[in-house]
């Protein structure tokens, strides 16, 4: 729940920095919390699908191709999200705002361990 949350926050200063948000829509914070959920969905089920599919040029690139990866699936997530523009520049700069903000998390908050 609180790596939702954290996702969420990450979204919003992501969309507020890099992207747009069309007038029509209501940029409330249930944007925000459906964009955090949104992109937790997209890494969890579509990244380990596409990582698999291109584990070769995974390979043959020593893992940068993973970089290409990430920025895919924030660009995915900003297309479902209704509304919401980004561009290149921005979804790789998101995708560098997003993987900080994980990092920083990942190191403050212990994950939890099986006893």
């Amino acid at each position: 729940m609180l790596r939702w949350l954290i996702s969420s926050a990450g979204m919003w200063l992501v969309i507020n920095l890099f992207g747009s948000i069309d007038a029509n829509v209501s940029g409330g914070v249930w944007l925000y919390v459906v964009a955090g959920l949104v992109l937790s969905l997209v890494n969890s089920i579509v990244r380990p699908l596409v990582t698999l599919l291109s584990l070769p040029m995974i390979i043959l690139s020593m893992g940068v191709f993973t970089i290409l990866i990430n920025i895919a699936m924030m660009a995915l997530t900003i297309w479902i999200l209704p509304g919401v523009h980004i561009d290149l520049i921005g979804a790789v700069l998101g995708t560098l705002t997003i993987s900080v903000l994980n990092g920083l998390v990942n190191l403050i908050v212990p994950s939890r361990q099986p006893e």
